[in-house]
């Protein structure tokens, strides 16, 4: 189903969710102690808290663009086992709720090409061939995030998943962008390293408003706070360094966030309050 949806300027936003997966608490706090983290996402008895893996759809007057695509569906029982995935309503299922089918996708943006992030870029066909999942899509990446993937360092590897990205070259539907880059008219990727060297947020604006897609740049509305940090994080300083630099845009022109990992919220704003920065659904 369409989780959520609203309206900016002349674009219509529609929030969906491939499902939800499970990762280790810890890790997705970083330094932030355990007694206060499961105060709002408790653990399991692996130490696992529960994510979303959310994406927004973006309808322009022309354009229908993607942003990220769940974790993907040609995963084994392992991998199914480990992550606690739990795959409902789907990606594509969320896309047809919201009116539209595979084909209708001009644009697919990955912030990063962690298997969580670019899962759904593509499936098996009838063939049993890989193959992109929106076949008349342009899928624009980072040219060092592509690169970076490509040729990951030991740490990351299992991170990185080809058989998600690698089929779009081949498919001629692969669109390497550097640095800061307007997709098309109101739709924008920003450079924010941090997480990885060369992940991408996502600026949405039309008529005077603003939609910021965060990635895992500030993954949960748990995460809003500026020590709140992944262990996954390669560059932790320049994680909080962006996270400020952001936030200060964000509340001084009044910018709605979009959430990559919240269970529960897909869109909030964050505010400052007594020097913290809190998070409004």
């Amino acid at each position: 189903m369409t989780a959520d949806s609203l309206t900016i300027g002349q674009f219509q936003i529609h929030g969906l969710r491939d499902g939800f997966f499970c990762l280790d608490g810890g890790a997705m706090f970083g330094v932030v102690p355990k007694t206060l983290w499961e105060k709002k996402y408790p653990a399991d008895e692996h130490n696992r808290i529960r994510l979303g893996l959310n994406s927004i759809l973006i309808r322009t007057e022309d354009n229908n663009v993607l942003v990220e695509t769940g974790i993907g569906t040609h995963l084994d029982d392992k991998f199914n086992d480990l992550y606690s995935l739990d795959i409902q309503p789907g990606l594509v299922d969320s896309l047809n709720d919201a009116g539209l089918k595979r084909e209708d996708i001009d644009y697919v943006i990955n912030t990063h090409l962690h298997f969580d992030h670019c899962g759904g870029n593509t499936l098996i066909n009838s063939q049993g061939e890989i193959v992109p999942t929106f076949p008349q899509a342009k899928y624009v990446v980072q040219k060092g995030e592509w690169e970076f993937a490509c040729h990951p360092t030991p740490r990351d590897k299992p991170s990185y998943m080809e058989k998600y990205f690698r089929p779009l070259e081949g498919h001629k539907q692969l669109q390497l962008v550097e640095g800061d880059t307007q997709i098309l008219e109101g739709v924008e990727v920003l450079l924010t390293p941090g997480h990885t060297a060369f992940h991408q947020c996502v600026k949405i604006e039309s008529e005077g408003q603003v939609l910021f897609f965060l990635g895992d740049l500030v993954p949960t509305s748990g995460h809003v706070g500026l020590p709140y940090v992944m262990s996954y994080d390669l560059f932790p300083l320049e994680t909080m360094q962006n996270k400020e630099k952001f936030y200060k845009l964000a509340i001084e022109e009044d910018w709605i966030m979009a959430f990559n990992h919240d269970p529960e919220f897909f869109f909030g704003k964050i505010k400052k309050k007594d020097d913290k920065y809190i998070f409004l659904p």
